[in-house]
């Protein structure tokens, strides 16, 4: 992956937190960190 597409990606990335955050306040994004640290924990465990 070369810097450029690393870059448009974190931009994309970045573009779609703002647009959840603005449309649909934080619901979605606590849903998700919930949801992602769930799975690192069940990911560790079979570690």
């Amino acid at each position: 992956m070369t810097n450029r597409i690393a870059l448009w990606l974190g931009a994309l990335l970045i573009l779609a937190f703002a647009v959840d955050v603005l449309l649909y306040d934080t619901r979605h994004l606590v849903f998700l960190g919930r949801k992602i640290f769930n799975l690192l924990d069940w990911v560790a465990f079979w570690r």
